[in-house]
């Protein structure tokens, strides 16, 4: 199917989404397999010596065309999902997932790449072509390529089906989420903001129903357990969040028997690798060096973290008993209960400042720092789009050299899989027709707008969007011309989240703020005096937050380190975590593992720990910019030349070391947290 009927393979722009249909998917994936194939097929009978040219540059045009046919189906599995796209998605997973196994098992171009290290060549390759051809070697021998061929074909196998596990467990997921529906009365619905209220009455009135219908998506989850006064309506949520794709919902949607198999096959995998866990297997591709750094790591933040959690439980629990006569603080209790004391204590809500962050202030506003920090333009433009809400944005050079592309998918909806990421569409590459543009997805579930009325974003949305903007920005202003290492591609796991992380903290600058703030009735910008009791409640709870964190982070490790899969209870284990670290101890019935899509659904096994590890890179990162002037236009351009656009051209620590002119310290991530006092 050539490339005028098939969308799939028009590789000459962008993705063209409203022509993609899902029986697209199986014959462009056919062809660019078989295209890859043939490319392989005759670099192993070539009798030509080894270069970048005769090996790698063939190789990485065939791997681009795939990831370029493949991208747009996994993109629109996760944001437009039907039941057609995700049976032609999983049907052709599988293809993908051998094509990718069998390639890095590939004796005789492990043997060619290894060629190449080795002759004088190499080393007047430039550095981003050394770094990638080192890369590649290290990536054969994590895909089995040196093991025995019994041993060989099992790995393959694991590889195959871990991916339909991981397909299945996200899949179950999203259907337990939109399975369920509570549809209140009027009598449930005191304390719950009137936009929100809109937004369930007008769910309710198109399925033809009475009432107002509640979901476990965020944009209706979160403000019931936030704001509704009615106990029983907060608990009936609760129990169907934590309970989903469990033992303790419908048995087709059980995550159960997926997370023990997931956790026998990588611990089988690390083992044929001779890695005594899948943790250790893991750390190859990061910056820490062992399981037992990243423990220490996280244990000694605990230390230092739960003593504010304990006084930050303290100070709840004995609010609630006073003020809101809830003897005995229960899992469904703390949003709302956290709530009313930041209410009390610093006299504001979120639900108050939402009102000044509508989408129409706070896009441009982050457009303008950013604009400001790295010296570019940002211009909305147009783009075939999957869905109406979807916007189109380009990035310009000072020079006005088009250098990025995106799209922002703001909004929540049924077919959307929850939370916020950004992905690669485009990387960047030099071609001998000149530069190939980048072009990413923002992806979020914030609350469409309502009534005629613009979006509404939470500061905590806001802080999730500037978050997403800092992934894409990584990957839009690389500067790197080999596609390998171009963007986010070849950046240690656990330093990707540096330049996220970092974007979060101009959220609490007024000079920042004040600009992209307006009130949605009267456009009057956000008073300083209600910001500075919202940076007076930064720290908030930072203390409970934080274990919670180092709780997610600790289980994913231990789980993937010195974990027993076979015999092993992962509950259990969970218990014996929070038991160290905890001090929330949730209901028996919480199955929180059965959501935890980001170690068995996405990149973050045995990784999880890259949140908090970043955070201390991109505090330590910041504080140079509090140092010299948060929009320091210097300092940024310092940050985009040796963060940004080296992307993983180097290792992540030197790009740290060659900005900050040091090594990392924890001191400004415990001062951010309110844990160190602020230095005069």
């Amino acid at each position: 199917m050539p490339a005028e009927t098939n969308p799939l393979l028009d590789f000459s722009g962008l993705p063209r989404f409203p022509e993609i249909r899902p029986e697209h998917v199986a014959p462009a994936v056919e062809q660019v397999l078989s295209e890859a194939r043939t490319v392989i097929d005759q670099l192993e009978r070539s009798a030509q010596p080894p270069t970048w040219e005769t090996v790698v540059r063939p190789l990485e045009d065939a791997n681009e065309r795939v990831s370029r046919a493949w991208g747009p189906v996994a993109h629109l599995n996760a944001v437009m999902n039907t039941p057609a796209l995700r049976e032609a998605y999983n049907a052709n997973l599988p293809r993908i997932t051998q094509y990718y196994a069998a390639l890095g098992q590939n004796r005789i171009l492990f043997d060619k790449y290894k060629a190449i290290q080795a002759s004088p060549a190499f080393q007047r390759l430039t550095r981003s072509q050394r770094r990638v051809i080192e890369n590649e070697i290290r990536d054969f021998r994590l895909g089995g390529v040196e093991l025995p061929e019994k041993e060989r074909a099992r790995f393959l196998e694991i590889q195959e089906r871990l991916a339909q596990l991981q397909s299945r467990f996200s899949d179950n997921l999203l259907d337990a989420t939109n399975a369920f529906a509570y549809y209140a009365g009027e009598g449930e619905l005191a304390g719950i903001p009137p936009d929100v209220l809109e937004a369930a009455r007008e769910a309710a009135r198109q399925e033809g129903k009475t009432g107002w219908k509640f979901t476990l998506h965020m944009p209706s989850y979160l403000p019931v357990m936030q704001y509704a006064d009615h106990r029983p309506l907060r608990e009936t949520l609760y129990r169907a969040y934590v309970t989903r794709a469990s033992d303790l919902g419908p048995q087709a949607l059980d995550n159960t028997p997926l997370i023990r198999e997931i956790l026998r096959l990588r611990a089988e995998e690390a083992r044929l690798l001779g890695f005594a866990s899948y943790a250790q297997l893991s750390l190859q591709t990061k910056m820490a060096r062992s399981p037992e750094e990243v423990l220490d790591f996280l244990h000694t933040l605990a230390a230092k973290a739960k003593p504010f959690a304990e006084r930050d439980l303290a100070e709840l629990e004995e609010f609630a008993a006073r003020d809101l006569r809830l003897a005995r603080l229960e899992a469904w209790d703390i949003p709302y209960a956290s709530e009313k004391l930041r209410l009390a204590r610093y006299a504001f809500s979120e639900q108050e400042v939402k009102q000044y962050f509508p989408e129409t202030r706070v896009l441009p506003g982050l457009f303008r720092l950013v604009e400001t920090l790295y010296g570019v333009r940002i211009e909305q433009a147009q783009a075939p789009v999957w869905h109406p809400d979807v916007k189109f944005f380009r990035i310009f050079s000072e020079g006005g050299e088009l250098v990025g592309q995106f799209y922002a998918d703001l909004y929540a909806r049924p077919s959307k899989r929850g939370g916020a990421w950004m992905d690669d569409a485009i990387t960047r590459r030099r071609l001998a027709s000149g530069v190939q543009v980048p072009a990413a997805y923002l992806t979020c579930n914030f609350s469409a707008p309502q009534g005629g009325k613009p979006a509404l974003l939470t500061h905590d949305e806001v802080i999730t969007l500037f978050h997403e903007f800092g992934h894409g920005l990584h990957h839009l202003l690389t500067r790197v011309d080999e596609l390998a290492v171009a963007g986010i591609n070849g950046v240690e796991w656990d330093a990707v989240e540096l330049p996220s992380q970092f974007m979060e903290n101009f959220c609490w600058e007024w000079e920042v703020v004040a600009p992209m703030s307006g009130h949605v009735d009267t456009g009057e910008p956000l008073p300083r005096a209600l910001f500075d009791r919202m940076r007076a409640a930064r720290n908030f709870q930072a203390g409970m937050q934080t274990v919670r964190q180092l709780e997610f982070a600790l289980f994913d490790m231990r789980l993937h380190h010195d974990f027993d899969p076979q015999r092993g209870d992962f509950m259990g284990l969970l218990d014996e975590v929070r038991r160290q670290v905890a001090v929330v101890f949730p209901p028996a019935y919480n199955r929180f593992p059965h959501s935890f899509s980001h170690i068995f659904a996405g990149g973050y096994a045995a990784g999880y720990y890259s949140y908090k590890w970043a955070e201390v890179l991109s505090a330590d990162a910041y504080s140079l910019f509090e140092e010299h002037g948060v929009l320091s236009p210097e300092i940024g351009r310092r940050f985009r030349d040796e963060i940004l656009a080296v992307g993983g051209s180097r290792p992540a620590l030197e790009s740290f070391i060659a900005f900050r002119g040091r090594e990392p310290r924890i001191e400004a991530l415990l001062r951010h947290s309110g844990m160190i006092a602020e230095t005069a």
